[in-house]
């Protein structure tokens, strides 16, 4: 269970009731997963297995664990999360090696207290039960360094929580806890937000400042600075990000300044499979020590649209980038996501989702590291592998089937493996590595000749065949071979005799984000063009659901884009657009690349020349960061050299048309209306200025726009009848005759909005939205201005 999803991204549980009674038999068993499966009773057989170590049985259906349950005594990390447990045997005290609990998001009541006896727990997890109260007991956990109680039911807890030596987390947020004694409200490690503190008496002997916590500021958009205090404070910044300053973190009034950033390619460096998830933060003074760790909560992107990925918070030193171990909280009452990290110096921050990575110590008598992403990929390190422990990390990027179908024709490879490590010495003995065979392949129709083994070096951008070079061993399912120092791992089945250029091909094509850039034009009206920046997996989704009613030319090579990074299009070669657009920057529309949105923008473009005797040659160009001071003339599709902001060039075509307007397009060729203007000051105008920019643009979809007002058939059929020689006069004789009969209606720019979008151009409803906002924000600034 948990590696299929159904179509909202959620993992589907698997079928697996129950295990077989010989499973006990495997003594030398360290690690068993059996998360996301549909286990109602739990397996006695794993009682009988003398070396486990860790266990998962997290999201199942267990009602309860066995009496016996402490007889695993070699257990350090136990996870029993999202099942139906009500209680707990005592034996768990017995446990004396656990070191992680959790049993989150169960139905737990109460707490047996013999849980005080798990004397070596760092990391306690009863969140999301329904616990009314706690043991005495648990005051007895001396290396207990996160205790995570919120969501549940307290209505008190012990004080001698507080007196814990170790412990940096206390989360206590979400109870109904009224009455907190004073050592636990004051610790600077403890969070009790949501539970409703203050309405009844304050606890015995808490002074006034105790009962009220930390003060707390509230920037308001615009304001970049405030003062910490060495009695510290809470701050939420108008950009959503919250920080807490315990007391004592600021010896003296510190004067923090910040502000948030849209990330700059060119010294923020994602690495291959990073994703940006926020804006990158600068918090100042850069490089002050504080006394105490500050916490930072910073919003990001919901990191569900990328599964088997992990968020994490990466700050900058001034020389490089590096992470921080990082906690994703989710907002009950907005949803939103915010990444939890705490800090002792401030910098530059941002959000990123990287590669799921899993770490070890490898010690002089070794040890053994599996991926969490996929627990058949380990790496067993012998006794004397290393003279010093040193750190390793291991990631996968699984890569399916389908991907590599879709781009090396009759190739298989296995999910890609990459090794790291604090150490610059090779081991001093081989590292054995195990990899799964790629998808298909098995130990009875494995051909060896058609199976290769590839070392990477992604700074090189090459790939090398190394089977030669290490001694290849097969199992049913895997693949063995060793290793005496660490870089990128992948297996290759195929018939082609040179792989190294097919899996770099390969490889470039897994990086994210690489982009295609469409440019499209209306069939109906080539003056309406559909500008849009698409992921590389998504170009041809979009095309084929496009091609009906828009055309245009290929899409633009790929380019490498960054998650939140600005971009602009600017229309050559005697074409331009309206430069009053609110997204126009001297004459070019401005975009904001993410990759989960849809990065597009519908636009009306005329011609600077005369096309009444021919059609227009232009293009549309697209650039990076900030606006270049000068486009050159001779821009062309595969434009290079100095101009490192551009991105890709795409031809557009005006037919030659005869002109629809006259030299003064502000008359209303032969009608004569009073002066109009729809809505209101407080909701938005739109005047009879761009009532007659809409009436320009909308062409031969002005009948549909008016039956979605509520003009009948017939009524249509005369409006075209009376105006047939001329199709403006078509289209404003509908608009405006409409709009002076509801000009007084409080709900007709409504109506307007609804009715244009609906009949399929959402290119005119966003540029009423932007002008209805632009006018709504300048009547709230006048009634500032007033005092009003």
């Amino acid at each position: 269970g948990g590696h299929a999803r159904d179509e909202f991204g959620s993992c589907q549980h698997g079928s697996l009731r129950s295990l077989p009674p010989d499973l006990g038999n495997l003594k030398c068993l360290t690690h068993l997963d059996l998360s996301f499966n549909s286990l109602s009773t739990f397996p006695s057989c794993i009682l009988h297995l003398p070396s486990l170590r860790g266990l998962l049985v997290s999201h199942n259906s267990l009602v309860a664990l066995p009496e016996d349950f402490g007889s695993l005594s070699k257990l350090t990390f136990f996870s029993a999360m999202k099942n139906q447990l009500k209680d707990l045997p005592q034996s768990i005290g017995e446990l004396a090696e656990l070191q992680e609990l959790d049993l989150s998001e169960n139905a737990l009541e109460f707490l047996p207290e013999e849980v005080g006896n798990l004397h070596n727990c760092t990391d306690l997890d009863l969140s999301g039960n329904r616990l009314s109260g706690i043991p005495d007991s648990l005051a007895n956990l001396k290396s207990l360094k996160q205790l995570h109680l919120h969501s549940n039911l307290l209505v008190t807890v012990p004080a001698s929580l507080a007196s814990l030596p170790n412990l940096s987390r206390l989360d206590l947020q979400n109870n109904c806890l009224r009455v907190v004694p004073p050592e636990i409200q004051t610790s600077p490690f403890v969070h009790l937000r949501g539970n409703p503190l203050g309405q009844a008496e304050p606890a015995p002997q808490a002074d006034e400042s105790s009962s009220r916590g930390l003060r707390r500021l509230f920037l308001a958009p615009g304001e970049d600075s405030f003062t910490v205090t060495p009695e510290g404070c809470r701050v939420a910044l108008a950009c959503g990000t919250q920080l807490c300053f315990p007391p004592g973190a600021a010896p003296a009034p510190l004067r923090i300044r910040c502000r948030a950033l849209a990330p700059d390619p060119r010294w923020v460096k994602l690495r291959h499979h990073d994703v940006l998830l926020s804006r990158v933060l600068e918090l100042q003074p850069h490089g002050v020590t504080f006394q105490q760790e500050v916490q930072i909560w910073m919003p990001c992107a919901s990191p569900q649209a990328l599964p088997q990925r992990e968020v994490v918070v990466r700050t900058f030193s001034g020389q490089s980038w590096s992470d921080l171990r990082t906690r994703v909280e989710q907002k009950r009452k907005s949803k939103k996501h915010v990444a939890h990290c705490s800090v002792l110096h401030f910098s530059w921050f941002l959000v990123v989702s990287r590669l799921v990575q899993n770490e070890c110590k490898v010690p002089t008598e070794g040890t053994l590291l599996f991926s969490s992403v996929d627990p058949n990929i380990k790496v067993t390190f012998p006794p004397g592998v290393t003279a010093e422990t040193r750190s390793v990390k291991l990631q996968v990027l699984p890569v399916s089937a389908e991907e590599i179908e879709g781009m090396a024709s009759g190739c298989r490879a296995s999910a890609l493996l990459c090794l790291s490590q604090d150490s610059l010495l090779d081991f001093l003995r081989p590292v054995r590595v195990q990899l799964p065979l790629p998808p298909g392949v098995t130990g009875l129709n494995l051909d060896r000749s058609r199976l290769h083994l590839l070392h990477g070096d992604l700074e090189g951008q090459t790939w090398d065949d190394i089977t030669s070079q290490v001694v290849l061993r097969f199992t049913h399912l895997y693949a063995v071979f060793e290793v005496t120092h660490f870089s990128w791992y992948w297996l290759w089945y195929t018939t082609k005799t040179y792989i190294g250029g097919i899996a770099r091909k390969v490889y470039e094509r897994l990086r994210m984000y690489q982009v295609n850039f469409i440019a499209l034009q209306r069939r109906k009206d080539p003056e309406q063009v559909l500008l849009q920046c698409v992921p590389k997996h998504k170009v041809d989704p979009v095309l084929k659901k496009l091609q009906d009613r828009y055309r245009g030319p290929e899409p633009s090579d790929m380019v490498e884009m960054f998650e939140g990074e600005q971009f602009f299009a600017a229309f050559e070669r005697g074409i331009s657009i309206d430069t009053d657009r609110p997204d126009c920057v001297d004459g070019r529309l401005a975009f904001i690349f993410y990759s989960h949105l849809k990065n597009m923008k519908e636009i009306y473009v005329t011609s600077l020349v005369d096309r009444k005797g021919q059609a227009v040659k232009g293009q549309v160009s697209f650039y990076r960061g900030a606006v270049p001071e000068s486009v050159p003339e001779d821009a062309s599709r595969r434009r290079k050299g100095p101009d490192s902001l551009w991105l890709a060039t795409l031809p557009i075509k005006l037919p030659r048309l005869k002109p629809r307007w006259a030299e003064n397009p502000s008359a209303l060729n032969g009608f004569s209306f009073p002066p109009l203007n729809l809505g209101n000051a407080e909701t938005g105008y739109l005047t009879q200025s761009n009532l007659l920019g809409i009436a320009r643009r909308l062409g031969p979809d002005w009948q549909s726009v008016g039956l979605s007002l509520g003009l009948t058939y017939q009524q249509i059929q005369r409006i075209a009848y009376n105006n047939r020689e001329d199709l403006d006069k078509q289209v404003q004789d509908m608009l405006f005759s409409w709009a002076v009969q509801h000009s007084e209606d409080p709900g007709c720019v409504s109506r307007l909005l609804a009715a244009v979008r609906e009949s399929g151009r959402q290119d005119i409803a966003e540029e009423m939205e932007a002008t209805l906002e632009l006018g709504r924000h300048k009547y709230h600034q006048s009634l500032r201005r007033v005092g009003l």
